[in-house]
């Protein structure tokens, strides 16, 4: 072997030792984690920190680019970003030590102090990024140091420069180390499992007030259904770990500006008179002609009859509602007060009990309004405040105070080549809390033309709605707009979605053959 060759060598195997030393450290800590809170985790406590550090067009950019997997590719690149570190640390650590411990280590101080800074975070969150990187650095350490031995004088030329089955063993034992404490995390982590016995032994109480029948679909193939099924239904939070809350540990506290505070419990709850309500919620990420917006039948029990027993004070004009991930929205208090509008504290979806990912065991449902403002899930608290003294999670990060959603329309078939002559327009509209009054469509800048509407429960749901056009053979540009039902048209003017919602006609081209 040459010493070009040994010293290639060499080198390929620090950076793989600074993997496995990284890699056996982030697990460790996850099994610490485990014991002291799932929230503690260096890795996604990290990665709740770039959420909350991103600037609007880079979330947009996120989502618009990456949908629902938003969060998977986040902790891809996370990961990507961290292996290439730890390799630069072994490399560091083999050509100037102790400069790769020392990197290793800022990392582990940098982690310890984001974790305690997260919300509702105990100085014993800084020990999972602590016991983790003291692992790292000590694997990193047992590996060099087998790297950096040096055959004697009188051994054969071609004699390796390291000790190669000393290497082997800590490379394994770091391997071996990852593997058991990521498996123990697994184990302790026994709440995900309570939760989800919690959930699928839950038989939700029968509402006192129950929702008008569903209307069925037009037979058109590719509109989308009128309810959306739960598995489809889109999920955009700042939550990289799923929060797992047992019901018979969750509870709601009303506070703040009122008269009567109180704390609700999960019996207490089922206790109440609860109510359906089919309400479309809607993701202010949502782009012009986007999926991220949903229909549901919602269970659960009006959110006004809750402030009504706190007794809001004089002067209060917000709610600011919190998950237990500490994720906050500020809602205008006479929104949830107003007596016309189903503004539900849910536990049920689509008939169901709400799934974990969206909120389970309660969550807040608000028609009319974006979610970013409103649709708090795994929601814990309830303070009555003012918007001059706090503010939700994403307003102080650029977006509007005030989430109103705005009046949309989607063009849903056709969506690829279709044969010339008369072609099926079809798709939803919706202008949550008012209501649709009608929806037009036009080919190619021509005449628009009012189509028809599918039947809708009420003015807090989507409409869909349906046309035949005539199209020679060629391509056209379909477009649509809508109408409200105080008769507010829609805008043509372009908007991104930050800081309050994207604006625009949809608009599709399709191939007549």
């Amino acid at each position: 072997m040459t010493e070009e060759t040994a010293s290639h060598t060499t080198a390929w195997a620090a950076a793989l030792a600074g993997v496995l030393a990284g890699t056996a450290g982030l697990a460790v800590a996850e099994l610490v984690a485990a014991v002291v809170a799932p929230g503690a985790s260096t890795l996604f406590a990290g990665g709740a920190a770039v959420i909350d550090a991103a600037p609007p067009w880079l979330k947009d950019f996120a989502v618009e680019s990456f949908g629902t997997a938003d969060k998977a590719v986040l902790l891809g690149s996370m990961g990507v970003v961290l292996a290439l570190g730890a390799a630069a640390a072994g490399l560091l650590e083999l050509r100037r030590p102790p400069w790769g411990a020392g990197l290793f280590g800022l990392v582990g101080i940098v982690g310890a102090l984001i974790a305690i800074l997260r919300p509702d975070a105990t100085a014993t969150w800084a020990v999972p990024s602590l016991v983790g990187i003291a692992t790292s650095i000590l694997v990193l350490r047992l590996a060099i140091r087998r790297l950096r031995l040096r055959p004697a004088p009188d051994a054969p030329e071609d004699a390796a420069g390291m000790d190669r089955r000393g290497f082997l063993l800590v490379a394994g034992a770091a391997a071996g180390t990852t593997v058991l404490a990521l498996a123990g995390a697994r184990l302790l982590s026994a709440g995900a499992t309570a939760v989800k016995a919690a959930r699928e032994t839950l038989r939700l109480p029968a509402p006192r007030t129950l929702a008008p029948p569903a209307p069925a679909d037009p037979p058109i193939a590719g509109l989308t259904p009128y309810v959306t099924p739960t598995a489809d239904f889109y999920r955009i939070d700042t939550a990289l770990r799923i929060p797992q809350l047992d019901p018979a540990d969750w509870s709601l506290r009303v506070h703040g500006m009122v008269d009567a505070p109180f704390t609700l419990t999960w019996d207490e709850l089922l206790a109440l008179p609860l109510e359906e309500h089919h309400a479309t919620l809607a993701c202010v990420s949502n782009e012009v002609g986007g999926d991220l917006i949903g229909n549901a039948l919602w269970l659960g029990h009006p959110i006004r009859n809750l402030l009504e027993r706190a007794r809001p004070r004089a002067g209060a004009d917000m709610v600011l509602s919190r998950s237990s991930d500490g994720f906050t929205a500020g809602t205008p208090l006479e929104v949830l007060r107003d007596p016309a509008r189903a503004s539900l504290l849910a536990i049920g979806m689509n008939g169901a009990p709400l799934p974990v990912i969206h909120g389970f065991p309660a969550r807040l449902v608000v028609p009319g309004l974006y979610g970013y403002v409103s649709a708090t899930k795994w929601v814990t608290s309830l303070k009555v405040t003012t918007f001059a003294e706090d503010q939700g999670y994403w307003t102080p990060r650029g977006w509007s105070a005030l989430g109103p959603i705005k009046v949309q329309s989607r063009i849903d078939v056709p969506r690829g080549p279709v044969s010339a002559g008369a072609v099926t327009v079809a798709g939803v509209a919706w202008a949550q809390h008012t209501g649709i009054g009608g929806v037009e469509v036009r080919a190619d800048s021509g005449a628009w033309v009012p189509t028809r509407l599918a039947d809708t429960v009420g003015p807090d749901t989507w409409r869909q709605w349906s046309v035949s056009l005539p199209l020679d053979r060629g391509e056209h540009t379909l477009e649509v707009r809508a109408t409200d039902a105080e008769g507010r048209v829609q805008t043509d003017a372009k908007a991104p979605p930050a800081p309050d919602g994207a604006t625009g006609w949809h608009r599709v081209s399709v191939v007549a053959r």
